[in-house]
């Protein structure tokens, strides 16, 4: 399915109000690591109240250590602060990347704005070198344009 193909469920899914927010999350973490064959792990991650630290939300992939994330640390931690999409072609080439698996060789992350402050955050790690593309940041930034909707 293409990025166009997936918009209109991205959209149902977060047009969807008989689900709680998390389960339209997970419905959407689903649909992205289902029908984009890199998209390995892919979350989300949100401020964890007034802490200057990320807590991780929905997500599937492989189980993660990493449920709280201090702002600064890491690819999201560092969003969180520059409020910045952050692509990382090879994390092994990243000073502050926080290692989830040995698979992992790359990370995209793209910022969640709601009213115009930056409260997470989706997270993708891919196990294929360098395969993220502007076409995957306009995409990721559509969705977390919906997922700010529900959020809001």
């Amino acid at each position: 399915m293409t990025f166009n193909e997936l918009k209109p469920h991205i959209t149902n899914i977060t047009s969807n109000a008989t689900l709680s927010v998390d389960d339209r999350l997970l419905k959407i973490c689903e649909l992205l690591e289902e029908h984009i064959p890199y998209y390995n792990w892919v979350g989300f991650y949100f401020k964890n109240g007034d802490k200057h630290e990320l807590k991780l939300g929905p997500y599937v992939g492989e189980p993660t250590d990493h449920t709280i994330i201090p702002f600064g640390n890491g690819i999201c931690g560092q969003v969180a602060v520059s409020n910045q999409n952050f692509v990382v072609p090879d994390v092994k080439a990243q000073d502050n990347y926080i290692a989830c698996s040995i698979t992992v060789k790359a990370e995209i992350v793209i910022p969640i704005f709601v009213n115009g402050k930056n409260i997470g955050q989706i997270d993708i790690d891919s196990n294929t070198a360098n395969p993220f593309t502007e076409t995957d940041e306009r995409f990721l930034e559509f969705v977390c344009k919906e997922v700010a909707k529900v959020l809001a």
